[in-house]
């Protein structure tokens, strides 16, 4: 499908691995040059920076400078059309919500919604004088399907998807559209990895992360976890002119993880 992204500048963070990096090479592919913001770089994002079509920038997007330093890598080169507020992290909290210390939120909230404020608020201005562009948040399931065990991520998620529908309020006379999209379980790292949800969530239950995954995508409708590049290739949907007239939306991928309307 053509986008229209050539000659766009994309800015995407959380870009290094994951749903970030699969949304990084998918736009970078349609033609648009990403500024890829993460506190580090890897193999494939250096691969991708080897061709030209993308920058890396070293960002600690829970603070006020990485945000900073990612949009003006844009401005740097020519401007800004595209956001994509991906940076996120997840923790889970097996004691519960007692066990959540002020640091805790803070921490959960700073890098789970404040960042993607920051950004927006520093993309703004440069998306104005380029007459809009396109504002996607990486939401989660989670927002509207809350867990007493990641109940600092929920919220911050929760919190994302409000900030979202008043931005795309604000601004969509302006041409700035901005939308949310909500996967369910993906198939990354985050997950899989040897450390990752599946492994903590087996460690505090006495499963294996086989049986832990076994048993999410027995919840989902279609038996599986959602991908990367299924994420992305929505992401760039709204991104693109085919969604032209879609603001103010969450659009979930979840497999029909979430059972209710």
């Amino acid at each position: 499908m053509d986008n229209y992204l050539s000659d766009k500048i994309a800015v995407v963070t959380g870009a290094s691995k994951g749903i970030g990096l699969a949304i990084s090479q998918t736009m970078a592919a349609a033609g648009a040059h990403v500024i890829a913001g993460a506190r580090h770089n890897s193999a494939e994002l250096e691969e991708l920076e080897a061709t030209g079509l993308a920058t890396f920038v070293a960002a600690d997007l829970a603070t006020p400078e990485g945000a900073r330093a990612v949009v003006e890598a844009a401005a740097q080169r020519g401007g800004l059309d595209i956001l994509v507020n991906n940076a996120g992290a997840v923790t889970p909290r097996f004691d519960g919500v007692l066990s959540v210390t002020d640091d805790d939120w803070s921490a959960s909230l700073s890098v789970n919604f404040l960042s993607a404020v920051r950004v927006t608020r520093e993309a703004i201005p440069h998306l104005l004088r380029r007459g809009g562009g396109s504002i996607v948040m990486i939401g989660s399931v989670n927002a509207t399907l809350p867990e007493w065990n990641i109940v600092d991520y929920g919220a911050a998620k929760a919190a994302l998807a409000n900030f979202a529908k008043a931005v795309s309020k604000e601004f969509g006379h302006n041409g700035i559209r901005v939308n949310t999209v909500s996967p369910g379980p993906v198939a990354t790292p985050l997950w899989l990895a040897e450390k990752g949800i599946a492994a903590q969530f087996a460690a505090a239950s006495g499963a294996t992360p086989d049986q832990v995954i076994d048993s999410v995508v027995a919840a989902s409708a279609t038996g599986r976890f959602t991908t990367a590049q299924e994420v992305a290739d929505l992401v760039m949907f709204l991104a693109g002119e085919h969604s032209a007239n879609i603001t103010g939306s969450d659009i979930r991928i979840d497999g029909g993880y979430v059972t209710t309307l």
